[in-house]
C-alpha cells in the first residue's frame, strides 16, 4: 500500500486524503510531527529535500513531493472520476481556477498563519503585524470574491466537483479554524458551496473537517 506522510491539522496532506478518497484509494497514512521537526531530519530530506509534507511513498520506495504532483499521479494511476479536466477547455478552465485559489487564496491564508498568533507562540519565526494584517486583507477580499462567483455557479471551476473544490475547502476549513479567517455568516453562496462540498462522502469518511465554530 502507498503511503502518505501527513500531519492531521495540515491542509496540504487534506487535500491528498480528499482527492485519494474521491478516486477510491487507500492511502496509509504516516503522521509526521511538525512540532517536534520530523520534517527537518535527514532521514526525511532524503525522502523529500524541500523538508515538507505531504510526501507519497509507492511500494517501491519513489517518493514523490508536491500536494498538485501527488495528485495529478494518482489522477494518472485512476483516471475515474476525472477532477482534472476531461478536455483541452475544461482542463485549462480548472487549472484557471486552481491556480487562483492556491495563489490569491491559499498564499495570503499562509501568510497570515506564518505571522499568526499560533506559529508566533512556538517560536519558529519572528511575526510581521502588518504581514498578518495583509494576509487577513487579501483573504477575506478573495471571499467576497468567492462569493460572488459561487453565485452564478454551483462548484469553483465550473458545474462539477473538480480538484479546485478541494483546495478550496481545505483553505476555508483550515483558515477558520487555524488562522481565526472564517468567512463572514453573511456569504451566502460561498457557505451554500460549503455545504454542499462538506456533505460528500470523500469529505465526511476521511478526517473531520475542522471546526468552524
Amino acid at each position: 500500500m502507498m503511503k502518505l506522510y501527513d500531519s492531521p491539522s495540515a491542509p496540504n496532506p487534506r487535500r491528498v486524503n480528499l482527492f485519494a478518497a474521491e478516486k477510491g484509494i487507500e492511502l496509509e497514512s504516516v503522521v509526521v510531527d511538525l512540532r517536534a521537526g520530523a520534517h527537518k531530519t535527514p532521514e526525511f530530506f532524503a525522502k523529500n529535500p524541500s523538508g515538507k509534507i505531504p510526501v507519497l511513498e509507492l511500494e517501491d520506495g519513489t517518493c514523490i513531493g508536491e500536494t498538485v504532483a501527488i495528485c495529478r499521479y494518482l489522477e494518472a494511476l485512476v483516471p475515474t472520476p476525472n477532477l482534472f479536466g476531461e478536455d483541452p477547455l475544461e482542463i485549462a478552465i480548472i487549472e484557471m481556477h486552481h491556480r487562483h485559489i492556491e495563489h490569491e487564496l491559499f498564499s495570503p491564508i499562509g501568510q497570515a498563519w506564518v505571522n499568526g498568533p499560533i506559529v508566533g507562540s512556538m517560536g519558529i519565526v519572528e511575526s510581521i503585524p502588518a504581514a498578518k494584517e495583509r494576509g487577513d486583507k487579501l483573504t477575506r477580499a478573495y471571499y467576497e470574491r468567492l462569493n460572488e462567483e459561487l453565485s452564478t455557479r454551483d462548484y469553483i471551476a465550473g458545474d462539477r466537483f473538480t480538484v479546485a473544490d478541494i483546495t478550496a475547502l481545505c483553505c476555508v476549513d483550515f483558515a477558520a479554524g487555524m488562522v481565526y479567517l472564517k468567512p463572514d455568516d453573511d456569504l451566502d453562496a460561498l457557505w451554500r458551496w460549503h455545504q454542499r462540498i462538506s456533505s460528500r462522502d470523500s469529505v465526511k469518511n476521511t478526517a473531520a473537517a475542522m471546526s468552524l465554530g
